[in-house]
């Protein structure tokens, strides 16, 4: 009996023994591994697999000549028809004025300030030089209400942007405007952010402003985000407020230009939209964005966990009167101006307006030239000198006969001019199988003369294998980044969300990507959006329906903002 009790114990602890061992080997495996890293080897060895199965083909190169078209017509032909869903006032009388403002006044509830006071002035009676009169107002943003206006394509009578800087850029695209009012409504533009976050910036720099805020950017103790500074009056604001930071005498020198690239590195995406930078902020992805005052004190979730401090110059929504507005519109333009300031105070306060009146800033004013010149460089910067390289996932599956593919070819050609020099470019197709199109490569002009060859030969037919074509797409930039480890590699998927063939799970895909950190930004052509909205959140990427919106136009602010 006591040898058997000494062989039982003997085995127990060998097992023991072994499970310690194990279990050891198990626990230092992936000591001095962050879990990121685990994560990115676990997709990166799904990938390689998923690879295998799909078996992409090589298509043979074809090249075709680039053209050079005039930019100030291509900026007009490709901007999209108005629609009668911006219009948030119609007029009431013959003898009227349009009036273009800024969506956070022209829309609907709290952000409805200028609609309802447009409403009460159309009901009022109010008369011109003996006629009775009215507004038609239009919900439409600064940067879109620019290029329309710049470019002649459409004409308002009047504009109201968040700010004076887009009347500016106006004048210095060659559109001058002459002032009815500076302010019709004061507002601010400001950070947000958490309030563990704000504590942090607090306790360590002692107070919370944008040199604080920035300075933590910089060192990676904070992660924020702003939005696009070609469309967004607060992104705009928040470039050049940033600039100035660095240099407060010129937000262009060299000095202004490295402390903007060491705050970028750690900027991970500028928004196309809030809602965009709304949803990574919810997500947990972000620490803080920048928002309008009036937009923060009406949402009482954000109020409850963010703080907000203002930055830069003040966002007092000017009204303008544009260069062909005759002299019985400028009149209307006056009267609407004078009866907002007679009736519309309370309605003001009410919705979240006039409530930052002690705010000062205390930047120097910019001109508008000096404003163009910070988008680009902006543009040219913002990768801190990174290349970008980036693959076009194209569906040629058989839905996408006829008017989607034809849209998908004229998009992408006419788009090609907007993406900067040194980046790299690929193309995949997809509709049963994968092909690569043109392999990753510089987009000088050769590869720009493969890529429009390619494109022009798009051919639609068969199933639709949509996540086999991203996964492909994630292989070609894995493979050419490790070349140029410090790469920013995206994906822009071109289709119309269906996946029917090959990998057809979400989930799939969804590890694989968002293990890898690879942002997929999604264009519908009579799509699925809700499918394509999916792929894009996985990385926090946009999503764009292109049936509701001119997509050259929305290439062109992507790649802006990415490109």
């Amino acid at each position: 009996m006591g040898n058997k009790r000494i062989v039982i114990g003997l085995a127990v602890g060998i097992v023991v023994i072994g499970v310690l061992v194990f279990g050891f080997l198990g626990l230092t495996r992936n000591v001095g591994k962050t879990e990121r890293a685990i994560t990115t080897e676990d997709a990166q060895a799904s990938l390689t697999d998923m690879v295998e199965k799909i078996n992409p083909q090589t298509a043979p190169p074809v090249k075709a000549s680039v053209e050079y078209t005039d930019e100030v017509q291509a900026a007009a032909e490709e901007l999209p028809e108005l629609s009668d869903d911006t219009i948030t006032v119609e007029p009431t009388t013959t003898s009227y004025a349009e009036i273009w403002a800024s969506p956070e006044k022209a829309g609907p509830g709290t952000d409805g300030w200028m609609r309802e006071m447009a409403d009460e002035f159309n009901k009022s009676g109010a008369q011109v030089n003996g006629q009775q009169v009215s507004i038609q107002l239009r919900s439409i943003s600064s940067g879109l209400a620019v290029d329309y206006i710049a470019t002649g394509k459409e004409m308002p009578a009047g504009y109201s942007p968040s700010n004076m800087q887009f009347v500016k850029l106006l004048s210095a695209r060659g559109s001058k405007s002459d002032v009815i009012r500076e302010r019709m409504v004061g507002n601010v533009a400001g950070i947000v952010l958490k309030k563990a976050a704000h504590k942090t910036i607090v306790d360590k720099y002692g107070s919370v402003d944008l040199k604080a805020i920035t300075e933590a950017v910089a060192n990676g103790e904070l992660t924020m985000g702003y939005t696009d500074p070609f469309t967004s009056s607060t992104g705009l604001n928040f470039l050049v407020s940033c600039l100035l930071r660095y240099d407060h005498n010129n937000p262009l020198s060299e000095t202004a230009v490295e402390g903007f690239k060491k705050f970028q590195a750690n900027v991970p995406f500028v928004a196309l939209t809030t809602v965009q930078m709304r949803d990574a902020a919810e997500h947990d992805k972000l620490d803080g964005f920048v928002l309008e005052w009036q937009l923060f004190q009406s949402d009482a979730s954000l109020q409850a966990d963010y703080e907000f401090t203002p930055f830069g110059y003040r966002h007092d929504n000017p009204l303008v009167a544009c260069k062909d507005a005759d002299e019985q519109d400028r009149a209307i333009l006056e009267a609407f101006a004078q009866y907002c300031e007679e009736n519309g105070t309370n309605l003001a306060t009410k919705y979240g307006f006039n409530d930052k009146d002690d705010y000062v800033c205390e930047l120097p004013e910019l001109d508008g030239e000096t404003l163009l010149k910070a988008q680009d460089l902006y543009k040219k910067n913002k990768d801190n000198d990174r290349p970008v390289m980036a693959v076009f996932v194209a569906d040629v599956s058989g839905s996408m006969i006829g008017d989607p593919l034809a849209e998908l070819q004229d998009s992408l050609i006419n788009s090609m001019r907007y993406i900067n020099d040194g980046n790299y470019v690929g193309l995949v197709s997809y509709s049963d199988d994968v092909t690569i199109n043109v392999p990753i490569a510089e987009f000088d002009l050769n590869q720009q003369s493969l890529f429009k060859g390619a494109v022009e030969g798009l051919k639609a037919a068969g199933q639709t294998a949509t996540y086999d074509g991203i996964i492909v797409a994630a292989d070609m930039l894995q493979k050419a980044s490790a070349d140029m480890p410090g790469a920013k590699t995206m994906i822009f998927l071109l289709s119309d969300g269906d996946s029917n063939s090959g990998y057809v799970d979400l989930a799939d895909m969804q590890n694989v990507i968002g293990g890898l950190r690879i942002p997929v930004y999604t264009i519908g052509y009579n799509a699925n959006i809700d499918a394509l909205q999916q792929i894009s959140s996985v990385n926090e990427a946009a999503s764009i329906d292109a049936t509701t919106d001119d997509v050259t136009y929305q290439l062109k602010k992507l790649f802006n903002a990415n490109m």
